[in-house]
């Protein structure tokens, strides 16, 4: 029964860990398949209306059903939140990073995004989600971890080194409809413009996390939340398409990557995203969700170079290395401050406690007093009504 009790307790507590984990894997899928219909020729602005009208279709019939009785009111104050969600998520963050992704490679993309951490937990501490005492050793992890995680970002893209080889990555063919970015001059232009589109949409994706955690406190309904940021993302992502985009081929879909990278991208890393980054972040808060970001690198750097032959250098090796040190450092930083706060709580409750029963027995004193005092009362009164009764 003990061992049963632990292992349940064990999982409990690792299931917001396993799941901000599957997610980066979810992400770098879809860094992979958006990459190839990118190539192919498909419009991100297109592929940014699909991926979200996939994403509500997939979400709303559940919170629909799932969420009827606890659905709070929508006010105007949190409507306007939802929208400037689904323009921040949906809108900038993904047209620029999709943009950005075609300028570069699926393994740049994700190591300049790796400032999203950095980017997060400032703005944290700004709108005061996060306390920092620099004087306590789990601030400085949190603080050095972000640098550190930061710096092994800047360090894949910085610096590469030899090539290095993975067991039989040099005899992997990259697919037809994958090109390797050019060497030339204008190509050299598109990666400086990409670098720019990266670094703008991460700051709108850190700010949506920020105004995501805002929002929860009062609407506290995750997969309705889910749905109505995708429903308004969809619409208008749809504006932005018409205003980008004037021909109508643009909007042809087939049975085929495009579908995929639409569907997979909607239901994956929009919808089942958006709600499970909600529920860790209710528990986590914001910057706990970001530090597993970092991995997705990790992740895509491995599959980028046996699906689309990238190479790896001797740089994103080193700079994958920091990234994990990083990140376990903010990651123990953030479970010492749950720890601490967990005890504080202990403590405050005990204390109300011992007051209460303090308190308790006071009272009953109080009353056993006022009891006395009224007895006593009651029976002068009598003594002086016997007393002023005049004689037959």
């Amino acid at each position: 029964m003990e061992g049963d009790s632990w292992c349940g307790s064990f999982f409990q507590r690792s299931k917001p860990y396993i799941a901000m984990i599957s997610l980066q894997f979810g992400f770098a899928g879809m860094n992979i398949i958006t990459k190839v219909s990118l190539n192919r020729g498909m419009s991100h602005y297109v592929l940014v209306v699909y991926r979200h009208a996939f994403a509500t279709a997939a979400i709303a019939p559940f919170a629909l059903v799932l969420e009827r009785k606890v659905r709070p009111r929508i006010t105007f104050v949190m409507f306007m939140q939802m929208f400037v969600l689904g323009l921040l998520g949906p809108v900038i963050d993904q047209n620029l990073y999709y943009a950005g992704l075609k300028f570069t490679s699926p393994t740049y993309s994700c190591a300049l995004s790796n400032v999203l951490p950095a980017m997060t937990f400032l703005m944290a501490v700004i709108f005061r989600m996060e306390k920092v005492d620099i004087r306590k050793v789990r601030c400085q992890a949190k603080v050095l971890g972000t640098g550190v995680t930061v710096a092994g970002a800047m360090l894949m893209t910085l610096y590469k080194g030899k090539v290095i080889n993975f067991l039989g990555s040099q005899y992997t063919h990259h697919p037809r409809n994958y090109e390797p970015v050019n060497t030339n001059a204008s190509a050299e232009q598109d990666w400086v413009k990409g670098s720019i589109l990266l670094i703008i949409a991460t700051l709108a994706w850190a700010s949506f996390f920020i105004l995501q955690a805002v929002t929860l406190r009062k609407y506290s309904a995750q997969l309705s939340l889910t749905a109505i940021v995708c429903f308004l993302g969809t619409l208008q992502s749809i504006a932005v398409t018409f205003v980008m985009e004037h021909s109508p081929s643009v909007w042809s879909i087939g049975w085929d990557m495009n579908l995929l990278a639409a569907a997979y991208a909607g239901i994956v890393s929009s919808g089942i995203t958006y709600y499970v980054q909600g529920i860790v972040m209710q528990k986590k808060g914001p910057v706990f969700v970001t530090a597993f970001s970092p991995l997705m690198m990790v992740i895509v750097a491995i599959m980028g170079t046996f699906i689309l032959a990238e190479k790896i250098y001797l740089g994103g090796i080193l700079g994958a290395i920091l990234i994990v040190i990083g990140l376990y450092q903010v990651l123990w930083g953030k479970q010492k401050e749950q720890e601490e706060e967990t005890v504080e709580v202990v403590t405050e409750v005990m204390k109300c406690c011992e007051e209460n029963g303090r308190m308790e027995t006071v009272m009953e004193e109080s009353v056993e007093t006022n009891d006395i005092e009224k007895q006593k009362g009651e029976d002068c009164k009598e003594f002086r009504v016997v007393i002023g009764v005049p004689k037959a």
